[in-house]
């Protein structure tokens, strides 16, 4: 029987706007708002400052003696590389290698740590924390106790400061802070490629944080702006361009793990496949005509019909005025930057240049 869809807290604010709502993970969230639109989201994000709720994500404590070296033991990046008051991109994998989810871990304290996973996959990532948690760690599914707004763009912190809230912290670096009463986790992080924040704030009261945010300039952007802004960064979405059947090696994301540490799930079947080299790799794609890169489209060689890979992210960019995606490339067919490949696009042949992202320029610093 299937689920219904969750709201976030926030619904009755986005319906209000004239959102257009899609699913998302088992949530109904915004895609994008009346008045405005995809492109008009994704060019406030970089040119001045959008807020987006994405309270969809996840949310999950681990707390105990130790909780910090359970999750390094856990997670494929090194959590001994930060301090508290740090997060870190980390990944959660199986025996195989496969990626069972991307997620933000929050480092409150050696015994403290707090994870911010995709929505479809919390609650296979707390099954399998809770499963291997020793006695005296707790691992708590928080999914619905905490909202999760993300403020980007160039004027992102000129709005959070004259809310009140602090900005000057470095980059992956969080301070707790109050909102009218209420604690409030400020982190410098995001998925956009623009200086910005996420706010992770208990559901009940997210809505005066949303209108002061509102109130002090900020766009309401849907999700749809920020599957093109993340894109534009070249930035991996699960699903798409990591999955149980693409690992991080193939990704390119081998930088998210601690390859020096003793201990951590798919261990083995990673160094594996690094010593042997993937038989696949993730490379950008930029259009080189009118068409546009799509997921699941095949990628053929400069002549010749037989795929040599798949796209996994496609996009028009809004900035770029051209369409730009990210493609698994087998490693056998020689591939490299600068090189130009075809898409299949419903039986057309349209050609695209390989490229290594960001598509823009980051301004995240």
């Amino acid at each position: 029987m299937t689920q219904p869809l969750r709201h976030p807290a926030l619904y009755h604010r986005h319906a209000a706007l004239g959102a257009k709502f899609a699913a998302f993970g088992g949530w109904e969230m915004p895609l994008e708002y009346a008045g405005g639109g995809v492109l008009k989201e994704h060019t406030a994000v970089r040119e001045d400052a959008g807020v987006f709720d994405v309270s969809h994500l996840g949310k999950a404590r681990v707390r105990g003696r130790g909780a910090a070296d359970f999750v390094n033991r856990c997670l494929s990046n090194d959590l001994n590389r930060i301090a508290a008051g740090q997060a870190q991109y980390t990944l959660c994998l199986d025996e195989s290698g496969g990626v069972v989810d991307d997620l933000i871990a929050y480092r409150f304290g050696d015994d403290d740590v707090f994870l911010i996973p995709n929505a479809a996959n919390t609650a296979e990532v707390v099954r399998r924390l809770v499963a291997a948690a020793p006695n005296g760690i707790s691992v708590v599914d928080q999914h619905e106790l905490f909202a999760v707004l993300a403020v980007q763009g160039p004027r992102s912190a000129e709005l959070l400061s004259g809310i009140g809230l602090p900005t000057d912290h470095d980059y992956m670096s969080f301070t707790v802070s109050a909102f009218e009463g209420s604690d409030v986790v400020v982190c410098r992080t995001g998925y956009t490629g623009e200086h910005g924040y996420e706010l992770v704030v208990p559901s009940h009261d997210a809505h005066a944080l949303w209108d002061a945010i509102a109130a002090a300039g900020a766009r309401p952007c849907g999700l749809a702006a920020r599957d093109t802004l993340r894109t534009e960064m070249g930035y991996p979405l699960h699903g798409q361009d990591l999955s149980l059947d693409i690992s991080p090696v193939q990704a390119r994301s081998g930088w998210a793990v601690g390859w020096g540490k003793e201990q951590f799930w798919g261990r083995d079947a990673l160094l594996a496949e690094k010593a042997a080299g993937p038989r696949r790799l993730l490379f950008g794609i930029e259009s080189l005509d009118r068409g546009i890169p799509r997921a699941h489209m095949a990628v053929l060689p400069a002549s010749g019909d037989t795929p040599i890979g798949e796209v996994t992210s496609g996009t028009f960019s809004p900035t770029r005025k051209v369409g730009i995606g990210l493609a698994l490339i087998d490693t056998s067919a020689g591939v490299s930057e600068g090189d130009e490949v075809a898409l299949d696009v419903r039986g057309r042949r349209s050609t695209v240049r390989v490229v290594k992202p960001p598509f823009v320029k980051s301004n995240v610093r």
